[in-house]
C-alpha cells in the first residue's frame, strides 16, 4: 500500500488553488531566479500554516521583509512565508503549529512592491540547516493538494 502524503493547503486564507500563478524561476535582481511563487491578497489577510509542524525560525531581512521559517512534523522540509505585514501576536520560535493555524498577516515588507505572500518549499539536508535547503517549486504541490514525497 503506498504511503498517503498529507495534505497541503494555500497559505493565505481565501485564496484557492484556481487563483495562483507559477512565478518559480522568474527573474530577479542581481541574476537570481525566483525560488517560490507570490500570493497576492490584500494587505492584512490571515496567512495560514501550510502544514501541521515546528516554527523555527522568525527573521527580518531587507528582501524577505518580516518572515517565517516553518519546519514539517518530520522535519524533511522548510515552509518559508516572507513579505508578512506582522507575525500572529505571541508566535514564537520552537512553537508548534497546525495546519490552518494563523501565523502573520499578508503585507509587502522587504523588497515586495505590492502586498502578497511569498510562499517557498525547500528540502531539508541532514544537518536540519533551513539557511541551505534545496527549494523546490511550491506550485504543483499547492495546485494537487499535497506535500512534497
Amino acid at each position: 500500500m503506498p504511503v498517503r502524503r498529507a495534505a497541503l493547503i494555500v497559505p493565505v486564507a481565501g485564496v484557492t488553488r484556481t487563483a495562483l500563478d507559477d512565478t518559480w524561476g522568474q527573474a530577479r535582481s542581481a541574476g537570481r531566479r525566483h525560488q517560490g511563487i507570490d500570493i497576492l491578497a490584500p494587505r492584512g489577510r490571515a496567512v495560514v500554516a501550510a502544514v501541521d509542524g515546528r516554527i523555527v525560525k522568525l527573521f527580518d531581512s531587507a528582501r524577505g521583509g518580516v518572515t517565517i521559517y516553518q519546519f514539517d512534523e518530520r522535519e524533511r522540509y522548510v515552509y518559508y512565508y516572507a513579505h508578512l505585514e506582522s507575525r500572529a501576536l505571541g508566535l514564537n520560535e520552537g512553537d508548534r503549529v497546525r495546519q490552518g493555524d494563523i501565523i502573520g498577516y499578508v503585507g509587502s515588507s522587504g523588497n515586495a512592491p505590492v502586498p502578497h505572500l511569498h510562499f517557498e518549499i525547500a528540502r531539508l539536508g541532514a544537518e536540519r540547516q533551513w539557511w541551505r535547503a534545496e527549494a523546490v517549486n511550491p506550485y504543483p504541490y499547492l495546485l494537487a493538494g499535497q506535500t512534497p514525497a
